[in-house]
């Protein structure tokens, strides 16, 4: 059994002590976006303060099997990617590890190429859906073999894409729709795209803004109506934001300990639409100031319950507020959430089962959990190889003694130095 990374800070601290500045890492979702994006680009572009971690580092390691060229900075504080503004020719064997954005962003690339593709990927990932987009690359001109039961192993035989129209399916993951946004401008004729039930907007709205910075011409014509012109992408130089998900338990964790954090990086202008949860925060009775370049929340005693809140378009943030909303006066619901089942883990029930073992009530649907606030007892949080569970029930360990985690390196994934962070701001 491993110990908790942390344990209890004093719930006393006011508002009065220094305030805390949070390091937080780049964002993974617009690293491994502005990879894709760079890798099939005319040129070499530069990527300032990328992520590195598990993720990132697998979605790299597959383009350099694809024979894309990365090339590192000193201690990794830049990447130079060189595009040569088509898709790869060869073929071979791709290996994405846990990054779904690798399973669902890469296929769509290769098809705009040559050669016959196949994508394999860990056990955790090979349970994850990737159905919608094959039968989208099939219609736009690939053959497409799924040899596993959900997805991976993916075998892609590309010759090329057209264009045209196309009808997509957003409602299980909004990434199929990125991944075939970012292959149009590679395709032969334009490409329009119509989307229905689409899940984690915002997700989108950072996939058009990355395409149009490396020059692709975007534009949405309808709601959930896509159209994406022939013009390719050229070389950026792009400064990655700090990961605004990650952000997230930094935080929450000022809200239930009455200290002042302040994220540098994010602010007001920010691509990330998981900024949004310190909205939630403030619902929950904290104070929040988004500053042109800057992020900062203050605790300002108790957390608020009482509410009903809608995160399905910030849905991986709503594990940082299930987690911490048994400190509330009162229950909190969230809603509009169905899709994080498909996660890395079946993440609402992986929640209200770590609640339970703390001795917490939750109610949970098919979209929603209800959790209501009570003590937490010692319990021993099992993270299911999922690094938001173990940071989310991280920020609940600052006030609640005696949580352990069974996998606490799990956060890895997007996040490898999160549990010094965390003791660095709130020390034992």
């Amino acid at each position: 059994m491993a110990s908790a990374p942390h344990t209890t800070a004093d719930a006393s601290l006011t508002t009065a002590d220094a305030p805390l500045t949070a390091r937080v890492p780049g964002s993974k979702s617009i690293t491994n976006r502005a990879l894709l994006l760079a890798a099939a680009a005319k040129g070499t572009s530069r990527l300032r303060a990328p992520l590195v971690s598990d993720d990132t580092l697998a979605f790299r390691g597959a383009l350099t099997a694809l024979g894309v060229r990365v090339e590192a900075g000193p201690d990794d504080a830049f990447w130079d990617v060189t595009g040569t503004g088509r898709g790869p020719v060869g073929g071979g064997g791709v290996w994405c590890a846990d990054a779904g954005t690798a399973a669902r962003f890469l296929p769509p690339f290769t098809a705009t190429g040559r050669g016959t593709y196949v994508f394999d990927g860990s056990e955790q990932l090979r349970a994850r859906p990737l159905r919608p987009l094959a039968d989208a690359l099939e219609r736009l001109g690939a053959t497409v073999r799924a040899e596993g039961d959900a997805g991976l192993p993916l075998r892609v035989d590309a010759d090329g894409l057209r264009g045209g129209e196309l009808q997509v399916d957003g409602g299980l993951s909004s990434q199929f729709l990125s991944g075939l946004l970012m292959a149009g401008p590679l395709l032969r004729t334009p490409l329009t795209v119509t989307v229905r039930d689409l899940v984690s907007r915002p997700y989108i709205d950072m996939t058009v803004a990355l395409m149009r910075r490396f020059g692709a011409e975007v534009t949405e014509e309808a709601p959930g109506v896509f159209r994406i012109g022939t013009g390719g992408y050229t070389a950026v130089d792009l400064a990655v934001e700090p990961d605004a998900s990650t952000a997230s338990y930094f935080l929450a964790a000022a809200a239930v300990t009455g200290r002042t954090v302040t994220v540098p990086g994010l602010g007001r202008d920010s691509l990330q639409g998981d900024l949004g949860f310190v909205e939630v925060l403030r619902t929950a009775g904290a104070r929040v100031d988004v500053g042109e370049d800057a992020v900062t929340v203050t605790g300002t005693g108790g957390l608020r319950g009482g509410f009903d809140v809608d995160m399905g378009a910030i849905s991986d943030t709503f594990m940082t507020l299930a987690a911490i909303a048994p400190l509330a006066d009162a229950p909190i619901t969230v809603r509009g959430i169905g899709h994080a089942r498909l996660k890395e883990s079946d993440r609402i029930a992986a929640v209200a089962g770590n609640l339970a073992a703390c001795g917490v009530e939750t109610e949970t649907g098919p979209d929603w959990m209800t959790v209501r606030p009570g003590p937490v007892r010692p319990a021993l949080i099992a993270c299911h190889r999922d690094h938001r569970i173990a940071m989310a029930f991280s920020v609940l360990g600052l006030r609640a003694p005696g949580l352990g985690f069974d996998d606490p390196s799990c956060v890895g994934k997007t996040f490898p130095g999160f549990h010094a962070e965390l003791r660095r701001l709130f020390p034992e």
